[in-house]
């Protein structure tokens, strides 16, 4: 009769231990979260000194300790088996329980986390069961209890198999998570180890796909003299990308002039390309060089270069064709040996087919074309950036900046940036001169990146609304061009005659109020 008891009496903190296990696992399917409240509450409800949580990686086939009751971190740091090895590796391996009445008198009980080193391991009993899901074995539950000549140890087995049934779900989760961040990490180190020995120019920032693919380009033509033809938006960076092919070239010792083709009127660009002899035009009071004279033996870049006029490309073919050229006024022609490199953020393809730009200037200057990315089809480049005018600017102007707000990231990523990365450092000196304590807020953004939350502009009307309104306009339009007349308006409209009714109906317009 007392056994009977004792083994109702079993029962019952049987069930509620489990039915303690299964409201923890309804509250969250995440391991992290479930792992220790599940490890206290089944050390506590069977008098165990410890008890451990430990998952399979099946890319490095090696068991660690997730999370242990009675461990230190230090101590479930060193719990680390291969399969096979120790008791918790042979259960793992073997897919069964294995019961160690007195870990002293087991050989193969490693005790890898020297939790027991200063105890007596004859007073010790071990328990590991495997955890399963579909018949793989994912992990393995173990505990430690006082050794109890009197007490049945399958009893414990048979409870500590259930619960493994019951966190198994979540540890299969979880041991997928763990190998794909595994592998991540992995692959991240070898693409790292890849790129080392990539080109990167000192002086342009961005880890983006198509600026690695830019950045190729610019190392394969640097140390040629082959003339490079720079696209790309207003304020991409042309002239950067210029002076990067420049100073990785073996002219980088020599001159790097830049000339803005757009910046000089008709008149001008000729004496700015070439130069002029004293006298040759009314201001010409000295003889002064040329662009290309002062480039000889560097870099010369033409940016801007869809604005010359057609007078201008056609003496500039001359000099990239036969490498000499004449200053305003002067007969003597002059030898140069100047790299060209053109920029330009206009269709010269439209440019051509309107006549506005000689086809064999475009053949002889696109010999090797670099396309300069847009800062919306690189954005993991804009964090980059930001931190890197942030720093500056706040050299510059004094202000210190610690951080940028998640807010004004947010409104960063999620514009479109049309001005590209001059507008973008434009918005961040702005933002560093505002700043009052040393953090960048979505309200220091420049009015253009400000969404309708952050601005307090956020529409109150309903799309059903607004729609309405726009149609009923659109009715109050066509009637007043049509002076009252339904027929017209709806064949303006592209509506049906009963459609039109039913809408002047429904917004209760008088179509005889506009036929005056």
């Amino acid at each position: 009769m007392v056994t009977r008891y004792k083994h109702l009496q079993r029962e019952v903190k049987e069930l509620s231990l489990l039915f303690e296990i299964s409201q923890t696992l309804n509250r969250s399917k995440n391991i992290k979260e479930i792992v220790r409240p599940v490890l206290k509450v089944v050390a506590e409800h069977m008098g165990l000194s410890r008890a451990a949580l430990t998952i399979l990686n099946r890319t490095t086939n090696e068991i660690f300790i997730e999370d242990a009751y009675g461990l230190s971190v230090e101590e479930r740091a060193r719990g680390r088996y291969k399969v096979g090895e120790g008791i918790t590796g042979k259960v793992v391996a073997s897919g069964r329980p294995m019961i160690i009445p007195k870990i002293s008198e087991e050989p193969q009980f490693l005790d890898r986390t020297e939790a027991r080193k200063n105890l007596n391991k004859s007073d010790i009993s071990f328990i590991c069961v495997p955890i399963k899901l579909s018949g793989e074995v994912i992990g393995a539950f173990s505990v430690d209890r006082l050794f109890d000549d009197s007490f049945s140890l399958e009893d414990d087995v048979r409870l500590l198999s259930i619960i493994a049934s019951m966190i198994a779900q979540s540890v299969r989760v979880y041991q997928s998570l763990q190998e794909e961040r595994l592998y991540l990490q992995e692959e991240n180190q070898r693409l790292q180890n890849e790129v080392k020995d990539v080109f990167r120019p000192a002086n342009i920032i961005g880890n983006a796909k198509r600026m690695k693919e830019m950045y190729a380009l610019i190392e394969r033509v640097s140390s040629t003299d082959t003339t490079v033809f720079i696209y790309g938006e207003s304020g991409v960076g042309k002239e950067l990308v210029a002076a990067a092919i420049h100073y990785n070239s073996n002219r980088a010792d020599k001159p790097f002039i830049k000339v803005n083709c757009a910046a000089f009127p008709d008149s001008l660009v000729e004496s700015e390309l070439f130069g002029h002899e004293k006298g040759s035009f009314t201001g010409a009071v000295a003889t002064r060089k040329g662009r290309f004279e002062s480039a000889n033996g560097g870099t010369l870049l033409l940016d801007e270069i869809g604005d010359l006029s057609l007078v201008t490309q056609v003496k500039l073919l001359r000099v990239l064709q036969e490498k000499e050229f004449e200053r305003i006024g002067s007969n003597t022609t002059i030898k140069t040996d100047v790299r060209i490199i053109a920029a330009t953020n206009r269709d010269i393809e439209e440019l051509i087919s309107k006549r506005l730009f000689r086809q064999d200037l475009f053949y002889r200057l696109n010999v090797f074309p670099i396309h300069v990315p847009p800062l919306r089809q690189r954005k993991s480049d804009i964090m980059l950036l930001a931190d890197h005018f942030v720093e500056k600017y706040s050299k510059k102007l004094g202000h210190r900046v610690k951080r940028i707000t998640t807010s004004a990231i947010d409104m960063m990523m999620s514009y479109h940036w049309p001005g590209n990365v001059r507008e973008l450092e434009n918005a961040m000196e702005r933002a560093v001169l505002l700043s009052t304590d040393g953090v960048i807020h979505a309200y220091h953004m420049p009015p253009s990146l400000q969404t309708a939350e952050t601005s307090g502009t956020v529409c109150r009307s309903t799309l059903a609304t607004i729609l309405s309104n726009v149609e009923r306009d659109l009715i109050i339009d066509a009637l007043k061009s049509t002076k009252g007349n339904m027929s017209k308006a709806t064949k303006i409209l592209g509506i049906s005659e009963r459609i039109m009714g039913l809408r002047v109906k429904k917004y209760g317009i008088n179509p005889k109020n506009y036929r005056d």
